[in-house]
């Protein structure tokens, strides 16, 4: 699994973004994925989690409503839209993979990193 980040970008309060996580590996659709990101100063936190079918998403409360996360297995890439964006919301956005089903809200849950896409939203 390696994973490649883009999309991210300046963007004023209450304006949209779709970040993208392509995968160049062969085995895309046989993981769940996640997006969590980091604010400067503060720890790592959980974004939004999708199964590896696509089927079952879950989302942090401060995203909910506002954030839509999918996969294309035909593509090797999941996907964060994000409207509605907020100041806070600021942050470098990472995709992660993972095989296994236990701790899917923590970046201990998750084997494989993105680099990294910094996103900013102005007030």
């Amino acid at each position: 699994v390696q994973l490649q980040a883009s999309g991210g970008g300046l963007v004023q309060a209450g304006g949209s973004l779709r970040l993208s996580c392509a995968d160049s590996g062969r085995t895309f659709s046989r993981y769940r994925m996640g997006w969590f990101r980091q604010a400067l100063g503060k720890e790592r936190e959980f974004v939004a989690t999708i199964t590896w079918s696509g089927g079952s998403t879950y989302y942090a409360d401060s995203v909910k409503g506002r954030f839509t996360i999918s996969k294309d297995n035909a593509k090797n890439t999941v996907y964060l839209q994000m409207n509605s964006l907020k100041p806070e919301d600021t942050a470098v956005y990472y995709c992660a993979a993972t095989n296994t089903i236990q701790g899917v809200t923590s970046t201990r849950g998750y084997d494989y990193w993105g680099q990294g896409t910094q996103v900013t939203v102005s007030s």
